[in-house]
C-alpha cells in the first residue's frame, strides 16, 4: 500500500486524471493493485492459534479432552493487591486479567462478601480445563473425570448441581487432561533422601533452564517420599511426617503467608518472591512460621509439613512457577 501511495504521488498530474469518476464506465475504470512489496512481518497469526510459552503454536479450539482446550494463564505469577478506596471486584479482575470468580475463589470469598480499604486479596492465575455440560453430569462425575475437587469447580463457576445445565460451558480449576508421566528419581540424579540442602535438579528432558538457574533451588525436605509427580501448575507432592521442617528453595522475600483457611485448596501455604524473577510455592502446611514481607535465606524454615486445604495426608505441595519447568 505505501508503494502504491508514493507511485501516485510521482505520477505525473495528467497521468493521475486519465481516470473519471463521473461519467466513466464502471467496468473499464482503473481498478486499485495489490503492493508488490514483501512484508517480512505481516504474518503474525490469527485468532485460529495460540502461542504457548513463546515458543510453541497450537490451535486455539480442539476437541473436548485435547491439550487445546487447557486454559493457560498468560502470566503465570501469583499476585497480592491492596484494596484501594473505590475499586470493586470487577474492576479488580479486569486488571489482572482473571475472572472475578478467580478472586473471590482464591480468597475464600462469596458474592455476598464485601470488599474493605486495606484487604489484601490474593490473585492466583488459575490454570483450568474448558468443558462442556452434558445431559447427566454432575459436579462429582465431572470433579472425577478430571482428577479436580467439586467443591472447587462449584465455588469457582458459582452453580451447584441443581444449575449445572447441558450445554453450558464451565471452567474446572486444576482439572487434568490425563495423569501425569511417572518420573524416575533415578533418572533425574535425585536421590530419595538427599542431605538438608540437596540440590534439586530438572531432567535434561524437561529443563527449561541453564545449569545455574537449575542449582539455584534447594529440596524443601530434608527427608520425604515423592507420592505425585507434575501436576497442577509445575508441582509435586513430597510426603512427610507432620510437624517436619520445610525450608525456602532459594533465598527471597514472602510474598504471601496464609495460616488458615481452604485458600484454594491450598490449605495454608507460602509464596517465596525470589530475585531470578521466579516463585517457589509450599502448600498444605500445618503452620507457616514466616510473615508477608519477610526477607528469607536458602535453607531457611518457613513452615512445617501438614494436611491443610485439599490433601489426603501430611505432605508439601511444591510448585516453582516462572521458572526450570519440572522441578525434579
Amino acid at each position: 500500500m505505501l508503494g502504491d501511495f508514493v507511485a501516485v504521488i510521482m505520477r505525473a498530474p495528467e497521468k493521475q486524471n486519465e481516470v473519471s469518476y463521473g461519467g466513466g464506465n464502471l467496468q473499464t475504470m482503473a481498478l486499485p493493485k495489490p503492493a508488490m512489496n514483501v512484508d517480512p512481518t505481516a504474518g503474525k497469526g490469527g485468532g485460529d492459534i495460540t502461542i504457548v510459552d513463546d515458543s510453541a503454536l497450537m490451535p486455539s479450539e480442539g476437541p473436548s479432552g485435547t491439550i487445546a482446550d487447557i486454559e493457560k494463564p498468560k502470566n503465570p505469577m501469583i499476585s497480592v493487591y491492596v484494596v484501594r478506596e473505590g475499586d470493586t471486584l470487577s474492576g479488580i479482575a479486569k486488571l489482572f486479567s482473571v475472572s472475578p470468580n478467580t478472586i473471590l475463589w482464591a480468597n475464600d470469598l462469596t458474592r455476598a462478601s464485601t470488599l474493605r480499604v486495606g484487604q489484601m486479596l490474593t490473585i492466583l492465575p488459575v490454570t483450568s480445563v474448558r468443558y462442556t455440560v452434558k445431559k447427566g453430569d454432575t459436579l462429582a462425575s465431572i470433579a472425577k473425570r478430571y482428577s479436580a475437587d467439586p467443591i472447587e469447580i462449584g465455588t469457582y463457576n458459582g452453580i451447584d448441581d441443581a444449575s449445572l445445565a447441558s450445554g453450558t460451558e464451565i471452567l474446572i480449576p486444576n482439572g487434568e487432561i490425563a495423569p501425569p508421566a511417572p518420573v524416575s528419581s533415578g533418572a533425574s540424579g535425585l536421590p530419595g533422601k538427599p542431605t538438608p540442602g540437596g540440590i534439586l535438579y530438572a531432567t535434561l528432558k524437561s529443563q527449561a533452564g541453564t545449569t545455574a538457574q537449575v542449582s539455584y533451588y534447594i529440596v524443601p525436605l530434608a527427608r520425604y517420599v515423592k507420592t505425585q509427580g507434575i501436576h497442577g501448575y509445575n508441582g509435586v507432592d513430597l510426603a512427610a511426617p507432620t510437624g517436619t521442617p520445610i525450608v525456602a528453595a532459594a533465598e527471597g522475600d514472602v510474598l504471601i503467608a496464609k495460616g488458615s483457611g481452604w485458600n484454594a485448596g491450598y490449605g495454608n501455604y507460602v509464596v517465596i518472591q525470589h530475585g531470578n524473577g521466579s516463585q517457589t510455592l509450599y502448600a498444605h502446611q500445618s503452620k507457616v512460621a514466616v510473615v508477608p514481607g519477610q526477607h528469607v535465606q536458602q535453607g531457611q524454615v518457613i513452615g512445617y509439613v501438614g494436611s491443610t486445604g485439599k490433601s489426603t495426608g501430611p505432605h508439601v505441595h511444591f510448585e516453582i512457577r516462572n521458572g526450570i519447568r519440572n522441578p525434579f
